[in-house]
């Protein structure tokens, strides 16, 4: 602001962009003040991306306008829209992963010599980060970098370039609750001078009302609303963005089933040889959720990956049903009843090349309806992939689009309903509402919530504190691979449990 009046970066008036004759923008007007975080919020599909990529360059509008600085401009490539300040740090990168970070950082950029010596390139590196308040380590390789720093990266490449609105697309989605704090101390940092703006696009509404000034909400390809935050609320948020009420109810509860899961002194290795889980103790009972509650790293994987042996056990043991299955394989121990929705849907849930259909069955061709001795039932395996299709709201154009091409959402709500009906004792989820809408992470969490309800065992894994004191029935908190603490719901205390998770001991508390 100057004066006191607002200072337009950028106007957007009735946009218009259409994909197959489908409107995906549909006469969108946005505007950004100078000196702001404008958060962007919609469904997977509202057309976020789609405004986001015409701002910066990478789509061009069927209609309408876009006003920078109070001069109309007509993007034909990002080029000319970095030119005219506008850039975008993308959810997947755009570093080269075998260079350094100053190679990347100069990599493109018309100021960068033809000839420069690497002492150089690290020099003007380190004068761009200090710059924007941002210091990673000029001379690492992109490869050797955490998610959190490669992030820095980019946006440091991307302002390297003079550009005055930053467009963040889901930069918290693969951060740790750490990281993400540190971003969000820089795009404050970012826009107190008064003269940059930083668009939020983001799910987490909890994030979204932290750290932003005013709101935008798109549904269907239309504008909503535009309002302060201090106004808003989640509540209300996910309502405008969906058009349905988003709240799910856990009641507090007497857990009376029998055991179903039980970890006894586990210990297991990592990928990369260290120890990564510390002699764990859980059980888990029948009709109940336990959530596992902690700053990503911290062994959740490793222990996901025990329980439904995808990883060996260093020591200890494990039993599900009664049955050790410390030395089991992945299909013995799906054959008890355990469903996995995986931390990484893409690479372990499903095989993106294959059709929805193919992978609507991958756990369950070898079950006696789908399959005689021989062969697929082709017309039972057909009707099987339609009712999972039908069941977990999975939208696509047909049964036999690839699965990689459908959104995050629907990836997810495809993977999430094929294995809860794997999961007749046992549903172990990882961060199953990751990068998801708020539509879309809702039917996941039913999907866990419905399982529970018929008498399922639950792990949920996520490292979204809020999501796992809404569903889940008792917490376990882990810490650096050991299990800090457990807690059953009438127990739940945000601030305890966040100690917990940075490492402090119960009896410190």
């Amino acid at each position: 602001m100057q004066n006191g009046t607002h200072v337009h970066a950028v106007s957007v008036h009735n946009v218009v962009k259409s994909f197959g004759g489908i409107k995906a923008l549909d006469h969108v007007n946005f505007n950004l003040y100078e000196g702001e975080v404008h958060a962007l919020l919609g469904e997977n599909g509202a057309g976020k991306t789609t405004l986001s990529n015409i701002l910066c360059g990478l789509y061009r509008s069927d209609a309408g306008s876009i006003v920078v600085g109070g001069t109309e401009r007509h993007f034909q490539n990002p080029a000319q829209a970095i030119e005219a300040g506008i850039g975008m740090v993308h959810q997947h990168f755009k570093l080269v992963k075998s260079m350094s970070v100053a190679e990347n950082l100069h990599l493109g950029s018309p100021e960068t010599p033809s000839v420069v010596s690497s002492k150089a390139l690290v020099a003007s590196a380190q004068q761009m980060m200090n710059e924007v308040g941002l210091s990673v380590d000029p001379t690492a390789k992109i490869w050797q970098l955490s998610v959190g720093e490669q992030q820095r990266v980019e946006i440091v490449r991307v302002l390297a370039r003079g550009t005055r609105v930053l467009i963040l697309d889901e930069p918290t989605a693969v951060l740790t609750a750490a990281e993400a704090v540190e971003l969000f101390a820089v795009m404050r940092r970012l826009v107190a001078g008064g003269r940059r703006t930083v668009v939020f696009i983001s799910h987490k509404l909890n994030e979204v009302l932290q750290v932003s000034d005013r709101i935008t909400v798109l549904r269907g390809g239309k504008h909503v609303i535009t309002r302060d935050a201090k106004y808003a609320t989640a509540r209300e948020l996910a309502r405008l963005m969906t058009g349905e009420e988003m709240g799910i109810e856990v009641q507090d509860r007497e857990v009376t089933g029998d055991p179903v899961l039980q970890l006894r002194a586990v210990s297991a290795r990592n990928s990369r040889g260290v120890v990564a889980l510390h002699d764990v103790d859980l059980t888990v009972r029948g009709g109940e959720i336990m959530g596992i509650a902690g700053v990503s790293g911290n062994g959740q994987t490793e222990l996901a990956e025990v329980i439904t042996g995808m990883r060996p056990l260093e020591s200890g043991s494990i039993t599900i049903v009664g049955v050790d299955v410390s030395k089991a394989s992945t299909r013995h121990i799906a054959n008890l009843g355990v469903g996995h929705i995986p931390e990484d849907r893409i690479g372990v849930g499903m095989v993106a090349a294959a059709s929805v259909k193919d992978n609507a069955i991958l756990r369950h061709y070898r079950t006696a309806g789908l399959s005689s001795k021989r062969f697929l039932r082709r017309d039972r395996v057909l009707e099987f992939a339609k009712e999972i299709v039908k069941t977990g709201r999975v939208q696509m154009r047909s049964l036999q689009t690839p699965a990689g091409q459908l959104s995050g959402g629907n990836q997810q709500r495809l993977v999430a309903r094929r294995e809860s009906l794997v999961a007749q004792r046992l549903l172990v989820a990882a961060h199953p509402t990751r990068g998801l809408d708020v539509l879309a992470a809702k039917q996941v969490q039913l999907a866990i919530v419905e399982r529970r309800d018929a008498g399922c065992a639950g792990v949920m894994i996520s490292d979204d504190l809020v999501e796992v004191m809404m569903v889940a029935d008792r917490i376990a908190v882990m810490y650096e691979g050991r299990v800090m603490g457990v807690f059953n719901r009438s127990e739940f205390n945000r601030e305890r449990i966040g100690l917990l998770m940075g490492g402090r001991e119960v009896a410190a508390l």
